[in-house]
């Protein structure tokens, strides 16, 4: 599919790619701009946009704010899917949704991923969705081309990530540790260990997520996966900061 085609031909030796990750609506549309924008502009590779649900399992308190915030203003799936069509014709990069099955079912699979295909979207992220208990999920997704990118964790048998990898698309997403988003993660020699484990059950690339929050931390995965992902640590930034501070932030990671 297309987003692992656009994965590998970033991929230059010594080089770990970025994806970041915004949830569309919060604070607003015309600050996830600016927000995109700056992270564009400043390395990233990749952008996972949240389509906010009101009960993000895999989310920290972070996220989870910023998901009932966005709901409370009024962000509606249709809402998404038109930023997204926006982002994907404006910036030269991939960008996925991230979103919950029940959020993708109510809006109805051959409608979502038609409109998705539609809007230059290459993948999807949606926690909730294992492959035994699809309903026509995983088909509708890549009759249009949506890469289903699917997560192993710490507590992933072999069996079970060979699995995982054979129904997934465009690159597999590791979670250093178990639990939710936000808490920093340790790149100790422990999950060093289980991304070399997660290597040797996909030849898809990997992307490691959860806890990600310091130019040490990416540096740490240089070499043993392929993108990393940073998530809340943007969102609090522009809580504290503003829109204007992700720039920089991301430079340094960069740097």
């Amino acid at each position: 599919m297309k987003l692992r085609a656009e994965i590998e031909k970033r991929r230059t030796a010594g080089r770990i790619l970025l994806m970041t990750h915004i949830v569309l609506g919060y604070p607003s549309f015309a600050v996830n701009r600016q927000v995109i924008a700056q992270m564009v502009e400043n390395g990233v590779d990749c952008i996972e946009m949240q389509i906010p649900f009101s009960e993000p399992m895999a989310d920290g308190p972070i996220i989870a704010k910023a998901c009932q915030a966005s709901l409370a203003s009024g962000c509606a799936v249709a809402d998404c899917l038109a930023f997204g069509a926006e982002m994907a014709a404006t910036h030269g990069i991939p960008f996925l949704y991230m979103t919950y099955a029940n959020i993708i079912f109510k809006y109805g699979y051959p409608l979502f991923f038609a409109e998705a295909r539609a809007a230059g979207i290459q993948g999807v992220i949606v926690p909730d969705m294992p492959p035994e208990m699809d309903d026509g999920f995983f088909a509708a997704a890549k009759e249009n081309g949506v890469a289903p990118v699917l997560i192993f964790a710490p507590t992933s048998t072999d069996a079970r990530m060979k699995e995982l990898a054979r129904h997934a698309e465009g690159f597999v997403y590791c979670a250093a540790r178990r639990g939710v988003t936000g808490r920093k993660s340790s790149m100790d020699d422990q999950v060093l260990a289980y991304l070399r484990r997660c290597r040797a059950t996909t030849e898809l690339p990997l992307a490691v997520g959860f806890g990600i929050q310091t130019k040490d931390d990416i540096d740490a995965l240089t070499g043993v996966a392929d993108m990393a992902v940073i998530g809340s640590k943007t969102i609090q930034l522009v809580d504290s900061a503003g829109a204007a501070a992700v720039g920089p932030f991301i430079a340094q990671l960069r740097g």
